[in-house]
């Protein structure tokens, strides 16, 4: 009851084709295997450059910065 047996999905798709057309279906069947085409091949090229390209190192400061001067001339005098 919960599965779809083969003659079902047989007749889903025929229903599908003449419902949308034989061209119609064709064209979304090949744009939806362009895209998974497309896909494939971003993730390789996403592989690649992960392979070939070192990764950044991260470099630490050389010192911290005061929050304040210490340098500078008080402006009042303490109590």
């Amino acid at each position: 009851m919960g599965s779809f047996s083969l003659p079902h999905i047989l007749v889903l798709a025929v229903i599908a084709i003449l419902l949308l057309g034989g061209g119609r279906f064709s064209a979304m069947m090949g744009d939806v295997a362009k895209g998974v085409k497309s896909f494939k091949k971003g993730m390789a090229e996403e592989d690649d450059d992960a392979v070939s390209r070192p990764k950044p190192r991260i470099e630490a400061q050389s010192a911290a910065h005061p929050a304040y001067d210490r340098e500078a001339d008080r402006v009042r005098e303490d109590r």
